[in-house]
Parts: C-alpha cells; structure tokens; sequence
C-alpha cells in the first residue's frame, strides 16, 4: 500500500467511526445493531479490507470476549473502541450469538505452496495451536476460528501479539515469541487457505 493511500484510508477512520457511532446510538434491535457491523465486516461476511477479519460463523464466545475487551481497552482499535462503548452486557451477548450462527464465508483463498505448508506445519506442531483451535482450525466456544480467515488480518494478529501492541491474550504473545516472523507469515497462509 502506497503511503498516499494510507495516509488517505487512516483520514477517513475519525469520519466512518463518527458515522457508526451516530448509527449506532439510534440503532434499537440486534439486527439494526448488526446492520451496522456490515460497514467493515461485509454485508455477506466477506470484509472488504484485507485485514479486517471475518465475523460471520466465528465462535460466539470469542466475540462476546473481544467485544469487550474493546469495551474495556484491553484490546485496541480506534475503530471498535468507541463503537464497543456503546454496547451494553446484553447487546455483546446478542451480537456474539448473531454473528455466531451466520454461515462462514468462502473467501477463495488460495492453499497454501507445499513449502509454505511444511513451514507452517513445523511451526503450528512446535507451538500445539491445536490444543486451543482444535485439529480442524475452527476454534471452539472462546476460541477463534482461524480456518478460512482473512491471510492479512491472521498475519497482522499474530505479529500484533508478538509486537505486544495486542495485549488482550498474554498466552498468545508468549507463543509468537517462541516462532518466527517467517513461520508467522507461513502460517498465516497455512490457515487462509485451510
């Protein structure tokens, strides 16, 4: 991305957040709620920027988790911050359960090179991702689904954990300190493509 077009995207956050907290504080129902999600994370699920993940068919109690550590602060974004602010217990819960029951979408990611593959692998196995993803890579209750998620959003996740800018799950900043940029990036193709 050229710094003029980032320069141009970053201006328009402090606008499109201004628009969706203004949606947002008139929205009544979980649907007029959800409605308003669709700004970044897509209208059939499929986000339009390639790192914003994917909300559609993701685990209920992981969002619940994430919406409020926006909520909270212990999880950062200029974006979701000021939105999560205005949800209460009831409407995390609601959205959480909404989102969780929508079909996940088929982004057509490409599979992973068997090289990329085989790193991806090597660092997946040395670190046990599966104890919390499970075997298949769709999480589990407040466990993200990985399988099938946006290949920038994964690899800008896992390099935010490993840079401790995302210091909303120590576990996982322990875990990509203890495999490398390379195998991040691997392993984020692995996973997009799964």
């Amino acid at each position: 991305m050229s710094t003029r077009s980032r320069s141009a995207r970053l201006a328009a956050v402090p606008i499109l957040v201004s628009a969706l907290l203004s949606a947002a504080a008139s929205a009544q129902s979980i649907d007029e709620k959800a409605s308003l999600c669709a700004a970044c994370h897509g209208e059939n699920g499929v986000p339009q920027q390639p790192k914003m993940p994917v909300i559609w068919g993701q685990q209920q109690g992981y969002l619940y988790l994430q919406l409020r550590d926006f909520k909270s602060g212990a999880r950062k974004s200029d974006i979701m911050g000021p939105i999560a602010q205005l949800l209460e217990r009831n409407d995390m819960a609601a959205l959480a359960l909404y989102f969780s029951q929508k079909p996940w979408p088929d982004l057509q990611q490409p599979r992973a090179p068997a090289d990329v593959a085989a790193g991806a692998q090597k660092a997946i196995n040395s670190i046990v991702c599966t104890s919390c993803h499970q075997n298949n890579f769709r999480g589990d209750s407040t466990q993200p689904r990985l399988a099938g998620q946006r290949q920038d959003y994964l690899q800008q996740s896992m390099l935010d954990f490993r840079n401790k800018t995302r210091r909303n799950n120590p576990g996982m900043t322990d875990l990509m300190l203890a495999i490398s940029e390379q195998d991040i990036a691997d392993c984020a193709a692995y996973l997009a493509g799964f």
